[in-house]
C-alpha cells in the first residue's frame, strides 16, 4: 500500500510514529512511503512491539538511540523512497550490548545443485521474498531504546523493545532461527549438511526451500505442493511472490527448452563501467602465464592471486586487475548452463601446483565437481603449509577434495539423489595414487600432517573411486595456474561456460 503525504510544512502534534518520520526527515513537498515498509510505523504503535520501562543501566550500557532513514528505492519499484525508523546500532558494543551477528545463509553450491536437480528432473523453479524479514525475529537479549523524538511519554522512562528493529546488531541473527522455527510447523526439516536448505517430504513427493537472508528459492515436482508453501508462507509473514525465478543473488537466470543459464551480465557492466574501462579492449585471458606478482570459477583463481595484496597494492597489480576486468568485458554474456540432458551422478577432478608463490613457498590447491554436466563447485587456494614435495601438493590437495566431495554426497542424499557407493575422482599424479593406496610408503608420507590421512579411509572403503588420467584432461588445472589462449579457453569450454550474447 502506497501513500502520499503533502508537506508544507511540519505536522504539530504528531499522533503516530509515520508523522514523526515525515517530521524529523524534512521531506521535500511530496514524499512518496510505502507503509508496509514501515516496519516501526506498523510494529511499534502497538503494546506487542515495546513497553514503556523504568531503566536500570548496566556498566558500559545505555539505551539505543533511534534516528529515521530514508531510503531511495531503485526501478521497479512503484514508490521512489521508503522510509523508517532505524536503531543507532553503531553505538552498540560487542559483549555489552550483543553478542553473535552471524547469519546463516545458503551455500552457492548448494544453490547450484538445487538447479541442476530442478532442472533435470524438469521442475520449475520458483522465487518469494520476506518484507522487511529482520524484523520478524526474536530478541533473546534484553534490548532498550530510547523513546522515538515527536511523542510524548512519561519522563524517566525508555521503549523495551520487544521486537527488532532495523540496524540493531543481533537483528540479522535473530531472523534465521524464526524462520526456521516457523517452517517447520509446515514439515520441513533442515539439512545438517547445509542448515539454509529445508525440505519436505509426504506420500506426493518433496518440496525443496534455499533460503538466503529474506530470499527463497521453492522446487519440487507437484505445483500443488508449491502452492501450499507459499500459502503457509503468506500467513506467517509478509511475503512477496516473485513468480517463476529469473534473478537471484545477483544472478540473472535464463530459461531455455535444453535448461537454465546462470549469468551476472548486469554485475559485470556496472564493474567495467565503475573501472571506466569504456573502450573496445578486451583481453582473451585473464592472467599471463608465467607473470609473477610480489609484495612490492574461469577467473577464480586469478582472483584468488590478485587478493593477496589488497593491503599494498602497486602498479603491476592495478595492471593485473585491469586485466582481469578487460577479460570480463569479453565476456560478459558468459554464463554458466545447467542441461535438462544431465545426469545427476557426482565425479571430481583436482589438481595442485606446487610452490606456486614464490614468496611464502605454498603451493596452490585446486578442484572443481560435477553434477552430471553441470559446474555445481570449484576452488581455488593456496595451501596452509609449504609442502616438501610436488606428490605431497597432489596429495594435500586430494584431502580438500575429498571433505568437499563427503559433504555433497550427503547433502545430495538428503535431497533425494542418492550416489553410487564409489564416486569418481580424476586426478594426473600417480604417486598420489600409491600413497592413498599403500601403507607401507613411511619415509616419504610421515611428514604428511595426519589429518590428511583420512584420505585412505575412504580409498580403501570403496567411498572414493581413483581415476588416472592424463594432464591435458585435468580440468582443474584451470585452477591452479595461468594459462596461454588456446589451453585456457579448452579448459573453459569443458566447464560448460557458455555465451548467452543476444542475436
Amino acid at each position: 500500500m502506497v501513500a502520499k503525504e503533502v508537506i508544507d510544512q511540519p505536522i504539530i502534534n504528531p499522533k503516530s510514529l509515520k508523522q514523526v518520520i515525515l517530521n524529523l526527515l524534512n521531506a521535500p513537498t511530496t514524499l512518496s512511503t510505502t507503509l508496509d515498509a514501515l516496519p516501526v510505523g506498523n510494529a511499534l504503535d502497538n503494546a506487542e512491539s515495546f513497553s514503556l520501562s523504568s531503566y536500570v543501566s548496566p556498566v558500559g550500557s545505555d539505551p539505543v538511540g533511534i534516528e529515521p532513514e530514508n531510503e531511495i528505492l531503485s526501478p521497479p519499484s512503484s514508490c521512489p523512497t521508503r522510509a523508517r525508523l532505524v536503531a543507532k546500532g553503531f553505538t552498540q558494543e560487542y559483549g555489552i550490548d550483543y553478542e553473535e551477528t552471524f547469519v546463516l545463509v545458503a551455500r552457492l553450491t548448494s544453490i547450484h545443485i538445487l538447479i541442476t536437480i530442478a532442472t533435470a528432473k524438469g521442475w520449475k523453479l520458483f522465487r518469494m521474498d520476506v518484507k522487511n524479514a529482520f524484523v520478524n525475529g526474536d530478541l533473546t537479549e534484553e534490548v532498550y531504546m530510547q523513546p522515538p523524538p515527536g511523542l510524548e511519554y512519561p519522563p524517566n522512562k525508555v521503549c523495551h523493545l520487544k521486537r527488532p528493529l532495523y540496524s540493531l546488531k543481533q537483528v540479522p541473527r535473530a531472523w534465521f532461527p524464526k524462520f526456521s522455527t516457523t517452517i517447520n510447523e509446515f514439515g520441513f526439516t533442515s539439512s545438517p549438511y547445509d542448515t539454509a536448505l529445508f525440505i519436505r517430504k509426504t506420500n506426493h513427493g518433496m518440496v525443496l526451500l534455499l533460503l538466503y537472508v529474506d530470499d527463497m528459492i521453492i522446487t519440487r515436482d507437484d505445483m500443488s505442493g508449491i502452492h501450499d508453501v507459499k500459502q503457509f508462507l503468506s500467513h506467517k509473514f509478509e511475503m512477496k511472490d516473485l513468480g517463476v525465478l529469473s534473478y537471484f543473488l545477483g544472478l540473472e537466470v535464463t530459461s531455455s527448452d535444453d535448461g537454465y543459464l546462470f549469468s551476472q551480465t548486469k554485475y559485470a557492466s556496472d564493474l567495467i563501467f565503475k573501472a571506466g574501462l569504456i573502450d573496445s579492449k578486451v583481453a582473451f585471458t585473464p592472467f599471463e602465464p608465467n607473470v609473477r606478482l610480489t609484495p612490492m570459477d574461469d577467473i577464480d583463481y586469478v582472483v584468488h592471486v590478485v587478493s593477496q595484496f589488497m593491503a599494498t597494492p602497486r602498479s603491476t597489480h592495478y595492471v593485473a586487475v585491469l586485466r582481469i576486468i578487460r577479460y570480463i568485458k569479453g565476456t560478459i554474456f558468459h554464463g554458466l548452463h545447467f542441461s535438462t540432458h544431465s545426469s545427476l551422478e557426482l565425479h571430481a577432478y583436482f589438481d595442485a601446483d606446487w610452490v606456486k608463490d614464490f614468496n611464502d613457498h605454498k603451493s596452490v590447491t585446486g578442484y572443481c565437481l560435477f553434477l552430471g554436466d553441470s559446474l555445481i563447485s570449484w576452488h581455488s587456494k593456496k595451501q596452509p603449509v609449504p609442502s616438501h614435495s610436488s606428490t605431497e601438493a597432489e596429495y594435500q590437495a586430494l584431502g580438500d577434495t575429498i571433505s568437499e566431495l563427503l559433504n555433497l554426497c550427503w547433502l545430495l542424499k538428503d535431497m533425494g539423489v542418492p550416489q553410487p557407493p564409489a564416486t569418481d575422482l580424476y586426478y594426473d599424479n600417480q604417486s598420489a595414487m600409491q600413497i592413498a593406496h599403500n601403507d607401507i610408503f613411511h619415509e616419504r608420507t610421515k611428514h604428511i600432517k595426519v589429518d590428511y590421512h583420512f584420505v585412505r579411509h575412504h580409498v580403501a572403503q570403496g567411498i572414493v573411486h581413483l581415476v588416472l588420467i592424463g594432464s591435458a584432461d585435468q580440468q582443474a588445472d584451470l585452477f591452479t595456474k595461468a594459462h596461454f589462449h588456446g589451453r585456457f579457453h579448452t579448459l573453459v569450454s569443458k566447464l560448460k561456460l557458455v555465451s548467452s550474447q543476444p542475436p
